[in-house]
């Protein structure tokens, strides 16, 4: 296929439909890459994909996938709790890779994927990249240039969202032999919001404001089961789990992983002695500059044609962040695997603050933007967009 990446795809869920079964089917995106291979075990579920043209080959397992030789880059698809296994053996195969998020379960996991790529001379990057938006740069840009002050407290968090994976429009009917049934969202390990929305959040606050230090947090399981198309769903992961963030610079985070409605005061905001960012507001008014970049300007690098349009876009981005980095080369993307490893260790410092009722403290760190990285990247993303 020439120079182009041949992407695999572990797992045909929802996630795979509408990234690598919708955003990679663009035209804009064939002189790139193409969907070289796509995985599942349920029986017809790949066969069906490769029968609409939207992939070559179709196989039950990754490790048949794996084995292809049209594989350059793999697109993580699966259930989170099989990410490290099948990340690893992706590694070791000698493919890229892009995780969805989260990359792994926990932070020794994501640790070991990040010192087997160095090894084999792979690249990696995990999902959501929060800070490849310019909005999310101009707003880092502002709090290191004072607009706020001297930050103490921030807030994030999800809620209520345990409804959401059972109505998704990808899940009606039979696709192979079976509904792609959401199964894996209430099971340990990897399901459960922190793990699935709240990750958002923490991503955003410490693209922000830098690494946390300390976690201190309470979690619980407020639901037993969920149904969906006539079964029922057994719930055994937790979804109600508040947390208090103490970062490196002294600041704190609240952070509610909530089963209920997200109280309006959770929305992401970040509050110093001198006012505040909430949105697009900077101390209570609309900030032109934010304002801009978010709507009159392609929010994401390649948002450009029919992809800002699309759900999962900054999936999407993820994505080609990392097949530009494949053929290109340069600096490391902003969906970096190190920062993706802080949060995992967040959410896994949480859940062990909870159970042993005490302070954690982290091991893990990342650098965050510079003013100088922020300028240089809005100054690109005003001149030109990535084609």
């Amino acid at each position: 296929m020439g120079n182009r990446l041949g992407i695999g795809v572990i797992g045909a869920g929802a996630i795979a439909l509408r990234t690598a079964f919708g955003h990679l089917q663009e035209e804009d995106v064939s002189d790139k890459l193409y969907v070289a291979a796509v995985c599942d075990p349920v029986p017809g579920r790949a066969a069906a994909l490769v029968e609409k043209g939207q992939a070559q080959k179709g196989y039950l397992s990754h490790e048949e996938l794996l084995a292809d030789p049209n594989v350059d880059v793999v697109t993580m698809c699966s259930p989170i709790g099989l990410h490290y296994e099948q990340g690893l053996a992706a590694i070791n195969a000698g493919k890229h890779v892009h995780f969805n998020k989260t990359m792994t379960v926990t932070y020794d996991e994501a640790a070991a994927l990040i010192e087997a790529a160095k090894k084999k001379g792979v690249k990696i990057v995990a999902s959501p990249g929060q800070m490849i938006a310019a909005a999310a740069q101009s707003k880092r840009k502002a709090i290191l240039e004072g607009k706020i002050g001297r930050v103490v407290w921030a807030t994030c968090g999800s809620g209520n969202i345990a409804q959401y994976h059972l109505d998704e429009n990808e899940r009606q009917g039979n696709f192979g032999e079976e509904p792609i049934i959401p199964a894996w969202y209430y099971k340990k390990p990897g399901g459960g919001p922190l793990y699935d929305s709240t990750i958002y959040g923490l991503h955003m606050v410490t693209g922000l404001l830098g690494p946390v230090k300390k976690v201190v947090a309470y979690s619980c399981k407020t639901r037993d089961s969920f149904e969906f198309d006539g079964r029922t769903l057994v719930n055994d992961a937790d979804d109600c789990t508040p947390m208090l963030l103490e970062f490196e610079n002294g600041a704190y985070c609240i952070v509610a992983a909530v089963s209920t409605q997200l109280p309006p005061a959770f929305s992401d905001g970040v509050y110093g002695l001198g006012g505040s960012i909430v949105g697009s507001k900077l101390n209570g008014e609309d900030y032109e500059e934010f304002v801009s970049l978010s709507r009159s300007l392609a929010p994401l690098p390649h948002g450009f044609g029919n992809h800002p349009q699309m759900r999962e876009s900054h999936v999407y981005e993820d994505i080609m962040q990392l097949v530009d980095w494949v053929l290109y080369g340069g600096k490391p993307p902003l969906c970096s695997v190190e920062h993706a490893a802080h949060v995992i260790e967040i959410i896994d410092s949480a859940y062990q603050s909870a159970e042993s009722d005490k302070a954690i403290y982290l091991r893990s760190t990342f650098a965050p933007m510079t003013i100088d990285e922020i300028n240089e990247a809005l100054a690109n993303r005003r001149t030109s967009t990535v084609k």
